[in-house]
């Protein structure tokens, strides 16, 4: 059984909070879990307390366990000290694509001609 620590989704439409839950990654999203340790409230302010509560204790026992958290949950952890925070760096996506780089040298060599005249 591979244990999951994830978010589940409670709260109406367009209001959403979220349970931090540890879960079979069989199971669905919302379905069933077998513990909840903390809840996450998208909607609060970024410096808000009551944006993230976590139960530090047993997540770290669940861990321990074998658990493996989810991006954002992994997130949640890295925040309360119990794991290292996640390093992604995609450079290939930050680079401008092939229209943009043809628009830039248009404007490089429309200003270097301006400035030629000039």
């Amino acid at each position: 059984m591979s244990l999951k620590i994830r978010l589940a989704r409670g709260g109406t439409k367009k209001r959403p909070h979220y349970a931090i839950v540890i879960a079979d990654s069989r199971n669905p999203r919302d379905g069933r879990f077998i513990e909840k340790i903390g809840y996450y409230n998208p909607l609060q302010p970024k410096d808000s307390p009551e944006r993230v509560k976590l139960e530090v204790e047993k997540a770290a026992e669940w861990l321990k366990k074998g658990a493996t958290a989810t991006d954002r949950v992994h997130r949640f952890l890295a925040n309360a000290g119990l794991v290292k925070p996640l390093k992604k760096n995609n450079p290939e996506k930050a680079k401008p694509k092939k229209k943009a780089q043809e628009r830039a040298a248009a404007a490089k060599a429309a200003a270097e001609a301006a400035s030629a005249e000039g």
